[in-house]
């Protein structure tokens, strides 16, 4: 995972951690485990990458979307 997500760098994801907790942002570093994310706010959020379930790629009108969303299928 850790090796994808470095792929992911400059670009937007909508991540699904375990429990259910979901998180948008740009990817900026990947590194020791953590991925470190950007919102539009360009507030910086940190995840253990072993928590991570479920990585999209961001869609375009998605893009409003930062920090904390509700997960898919409560949209």
């Amino acid at each position: 995972m850790q090796d994808f997500l470095s792929r992911m760098i400059g670009r937007k994801v909508d991540i699904t951690c375990v429990g259910a907790a979901s998180l948008s942002g740009e990817v900026v570093k990947v590194e020791g485990g953590v991925l470190h994310l950007r919102d539009e706010e360009h507030s910086m959020g940190y995840v253990a990458i072993d928590k991570i379930a479920v990585v999209w790629e961001a869609r375009e009108d998605d893009a409003h979307r930062a920090g904390f969303v509700p997960p898919p299928n409560n949209r």
